[in-house]
């Protein structure tokens, strides 16, 4: 079965076909605080550079991640930190 971050990777990949893509699970440092959950796999940062993202503001390459993300979102990912760039 694949992990959250597995999940994640492949769904950026294959909706923004990135140069560059880094999918790290922090939720071990979230550890006590709201939407921590045991075996983690709830909080996670993305480092992402894909030419898809050239000519848009930093608001829309969010809102194109999440929606890309919304499956994930709600199956209980809690929290995603975002740096997102065209180049």
């Amino acid at each position: 079965m694949a992990t959250v971050r597995d999940r994640i990777t492949r769904t950026l990949t294959d909706a923004f076909q990135p140069r560059r893509l880094e999918v790290v699970d922090e939720s071990d440092l979230h550890k006590g605080h709201a939407g921590h959950r045991p075996g983690g796999e709830s909080h996670f940062r993305i480092r992402i550079v894909a030419d898809a993202f050239r000519g848009k503001s930093r608001i829309e390459m969010h809102r194109a991640i999440n929606a890309a993300l919304a499956g994930e979102i709600a199956a209980g990912v809690h929290a995603i930190a975002i740096d997102a760039k065209a180049d």
